[in-house]
């Protein structure tokens, strides 16, 4: 884990699949990404070996097991109104240290979330994105504080994506 991640193979995408991808993007998210002339550029991540979105030095979006989600500063930017799981406050600290998200400090989210689905964990005070994950429960569920896994945590606050995002975006 102490490896860094490194840009490689950077170029922007052509319009119609900046397009495709704001499409694929705002339907699963319910939110409103790309617009018209944006310059969206891909990049495979040594270390990490996904291709990430770039727009204006930051990135906004990662592919997770082939498919594009919004990165922790992507759904910043843009907002998402599906496919997210709602922590109570106690649970912060884990989710941002990289915990998975146990049922107890779940408070509620997105009832058309399927298990399996790639998710973003967010606060229940301010809605901030904390982490994204993948769902091991479906929507359901969320609220009802069983015990368990409800989501087993990808990306996190202050990872390495995270820093790498910190390092272009200060260039």
């Amino acid at each position: 884990m102490t490896a860094s991640f490194r840009i490689r193979r950077r170029h922007r995408l052509r319009q119609k699949d900046v397009a495709s991808l704001a499409s694929d993007l705002d339907g699963k998210l319910g939110t409103r990404t790309f617009g018209d002339g944006d310059p969206v550029e891909v990049a495979e991540v040594y270390g990490l070996e996904q291709n990430v979105y770039i727009l204006n030095s930051e990135i906004v979006a990662v592919e997770i097991q082939g498919e594009p989600f919004l990165s922790l500063p992507g759904l910043l930017r843009y907002g998402a109104t599906k496919r997210f799981i709602t922590v109570d406050s106690g649970a912060v600290k884990f989710v941002v240290n990289g915990a998975d998200i146990m049922g107890p400090g779940v408070v509620g989210g997105d009832a058309a979330v399927e298990s399996g689905m790639v998710i973003w964990v967010r606060e229940e005070k301010y809605g901030r994105p904390l982490a994204i994950g993948r769902s091991t429960v479906s929507g359901a569920s969320f609220g009802r504080k069983e015990k368990g896994r409800y989501a087993e945590s990808i990306y996190h606050v202050g990872d390495r994506l995270w820093k790498l995002n910190e390092e272009l975006s200060a260039k």
